[in-house]
């Protein structure tokens, strides 16, 4: 049983509340700063166009400072990742260290973590910059490394906590056994260089605001921050009913048979303080979909951040007064090797709507039904038309969830998933594919007195044979609605085959591998949200 308690720590607040305003909009700028600079050196449609990536700013104890405003699964597993790293390592100015190992604090394995410290003009170490990025491959079994494996090592390459570079010297026979085992190594070496020019943007403007204002007063700015976000999140807790609430929802399958898969949560208010409890919860599946406790972590957090006003910084005060207790060789908490590419992008969706739904026992007038609950994820890789290899990798948008204050907005990306779609230009003009339909599946969103959005169809023709993956989830049973709202239409995914005699079209599982020649249609159908209320 592993039991996460947050150590939060109270400071005095600074006398001037416009300068400690003024400083949360400092710090966080610098993450924002990051963000922007990863984008625009980017490589990769993936992190260039759909912006899959995020970035932070952690203090000399590694305890989160400021975040921009990126990705919840990759922003709230980083508090785990640092609590790793910062303790077991020797950090020096010019250190980079690199790290993707999803029972090491990281998410899954396309997702490359890079951090970097940062010291003062004396030499002292006075925080952290890091960012997170997924590419597009990181070699295992199929392009894209998001197949339905059964162990972590058929996800791709599993980097630990290692210097990338040391002292201002790149480690060059690590990047070299890197990319020899990707797919698209070209690909990796510009997305990893954006991680690395990232990461000195935040460097620079970090000790920017060392040499300006002192290291006392930018430290005790971050105290002032810290000791006020605690002090809401405590107050938001104080203010629910205190007791337990209890919700569970299930997965659709673990793509090798197990269906039906539990995720129970029960949740204890009380004292300013809020205990996650998933005892009762599947336990950890053959397939991929494994939550890393990281995952679980940042589902949770970000159930109770969405119920923070939004003048509350987000840190390490957040999560002082929450506790995730989480069995392990479970679901939500599994042992290694254990297989968790789907854990990332799906278990951690049905966890919030988990969580969200044991919320609105206690709160009623502000929990919306839920959301898809699905990152809809495909990859394709092949070899293109002029011998080029190529892997794709991208999540579909569908609808949201309705609320008791309005409908559900259709079409995109929800809860753990805040990144962009690809656009149909930029899709073309890097691979092989060819947008065919992209539209609002209208009626999918769940009835009631507001309704569900609409999920969306996304159609591509492959140019090339490829190989095809999709990790999908709500295709079973659509997201449930609450207060008496419908639920929102499953999803679907289809294969369409050219032939003499006409198309062919096939219903495809909602996780699945499997070889297609060129001229085949892929059509995902994404789900629509829950209703809220009766109609």
């Amino acid at each position: 049983m592993a039991v996460f308690p947050h150590a939060g720590s109270r400071a005095d607040l600074c006398e001037d509340p416009v300068a400690d305003e003024i400083f949360r909009h400092l710090l966080t700028s610098v993450a924002e700063e990051m963000g922007v600079t990863l984008e625009r050196t980017a490589y990769s449609p993936n992190i260039k166009e759909r912006r899959d990536y995020s970035c932070a700013l952690f203090d000399r104890e590694g305890r989160l400072v400021a975040q921009a405003a990126h990705i919840p699964v990759h922003l709230g597993a980083f508090p785990l990742l640092l609590a790793h790293l910062v303790p077991r390592l020797e950090w020096r100015p010019g250190d980079v260290v690199i790290c993707n190992d999803p029972f090491l604090g990281g998410t899954h394995l396309p997702d490359l973590s890079v951090v970097t410290p940062v010291f003062d003009p004396a030499g002292v170490r006075c925080g952290f910059v890091a960012n997170r990025a997924h590419h597009a491959d990181v070699g295992g079994s199929a392009p894209g490394s998001m197949g339905p494996a059964t162990e972590l090592f058929q996800e791709g390459v599993i980097v630990p906590p290692v210097k990338l570079v040391a002292a201002g010297r790149v480690n060059e026979a690590l990047l070299d056994l890197f990319y020899r085992n990707v797919r698209t190594p070209e690909e990796r070496r510009g997305d990893l260089g954006a991680q690395l020019a990232a990461n000195e943007t935040g460097a620079r403007r970090l000790r920017e605001l060392l040499e300006t204002h002192g290291a006392a007063e930018v430290q005790a700015r971050i105290e002032a921050a810290r000791a006020q976000s605690e002090r809401a999140t405590r107050e938001l807790l104080a203010a629910l009913p205190p007791g337990e609430y209890r919700f569970e929802d299930w997965l659709d399958d673990d793509g090798y048979g197990a269906r039906d898969l539990p995720i129970r949560l029960a949740v204890t208010v009380g004292g300013g303080q809020v205990r996650f409890d998933f005892a009762g919860t599947a336990p950890q599946t053959r397939g991929p979909m494994n939550a890393p406790l990281a995952v679980t972590h940042a589902a949770v957090t970000y159930a109770i951040l969405c119920l923070l006003p939004e003048e509350v910084p987000f840190n390490a005060g957040c999560f002082a007064p929450i506790e995730v207790v989480a069995p392990e060789g479970s679901l939500v908490n599994p042992r290694p090797p254990a297989a968790v590419a789907g854990g990332n992008v799906e278990t951690s969706q049905r966890i919030v709507d988990v969580a969200l739904g044991a919320l609105a026992a206690a709160l009623p007038g502000r929990i919306p039904a839920a959301s898809q609950g699905t990152m809809n994820n495909l990859t394709l890789g092949g070899v293109g038309p002029e011998g080029e290899p190529f892997a794709y990798y991208e999540t579909i948008g569908g609808g949201a969830g309705a609320g008791p204050t309005g409908n559900g907005t259709g079409g995109i990306h929800c809860h753990m998933s805040n990144t962009r779609n690809t656009p149909a230009e930029a899709l073309e003009y890097h691979y092989p594919l060819r947008v065919r339909e992209y539209r609002l599946r209208r009626g999918t969103g769940g009835a009631g007195h507001h309704h569900g959005g609409a999920g969306l169809r996304r159609e591509i023709e492959l140019l090339a044979d490829a190989r095809l993956t999709l990790l999908s989830e709500r295709r079973a049973r659509g997201p449930y609605g609450l207060a008496g709202g419908a639920a929102g239409r499953p999803g679907r995914n289809r294969l369409i085959l050219p032939g003499p005699e006409g198309a062919q079209s096939r219903a495809l599982p909602a996780k699945t591998t499997l070889d297609a020649p060129a001229g085949a249609i892929i059509r995902i159908d994404t789900p629509g949200g829950g209703g809220w209320g009766r109609g």
